[in-house]
């Protein structure tokens, strides 16, 4: 309860958020469009044991692009922020929820914007060099990285699922996205 109060108040006034709207059961479905958001590992795990996502240093506006039941998968150039440690690997992969983007104050003056996501546990790391020729944005492509240089872009289903199989949950991925279709009918 105390974690809850002191994250609650972190929000700057008339930034508070409302009450989060619950994804259907079925959330682990592809329904949504598919993106890739680019942070560090270090970044992205916060985000992802927290239940957040921010991108391009706190912008508002590349998140307002997504929608709720979108999935995104998270690349990380590096393990640091501003490391030049390599890393080239998807990070986390995991489902829009239906909360809009709201502010959050990190102190110091630092008012990053931020989106909940609900994240897929456990997804392991996987490097990208190994599906640069399977991935449709990177397919042919010797200067593949430079969209990355966005913060956030969209990709294909077929791309996410790739992704997801890298990560070790596609299976997963692809159950959900079977519930996703039945409720929808």
């Amino acid at each position: 309860m105390r974690a809850q109060t002191l994250m609650q108040s972190a929000f700057l006034p008339g930034f508070e958020p409302a009450a989060p709207a619950l994804l259907p059961e079925a959330s682990g479905a592809h329904g949504g469009r598919c993106w890739i958001a680019v942070a560090s590992a270090e970044h992205v795990r916060i985000g992802r044991a927290q239940g957040f996502m921010q991108v391009c240093h706190g912008k508002a506006a590349p998140l307002r692009r997504l929608r709720p039941g979108d999935w995104v998968a998270y690349y990380s150039p590096s393990r640091q922020f501003g490391g030049k440690d390599r890393l080239q690997a998807f990070t986390a992969l995991g489902r829009v929820r239906a909360r809009e983007p709201y502010a959050f104050d990190m102190g110091g003056g630092f008012v990053p914007f931020r989106r909940d996501v609900d994240w897929i546990l456990p997804a392991q790391e996987a490097p990208i060099q190994a599906w640069l020729e399977q991935l449709s944005f990177s397919r042919g492509q010797p200067h593949w990285g430079y969209q990355l240089r966005f913060g956030l872009f969209e990709v294909s289903p077929q791309d996410m699922a790739l992704i997801a199989q890298a990560m070790g949950v596609g299976a997963a991925w692809q159950a959900a996205a079977q519930a996703l279709a039945q409720d929808s009918a």
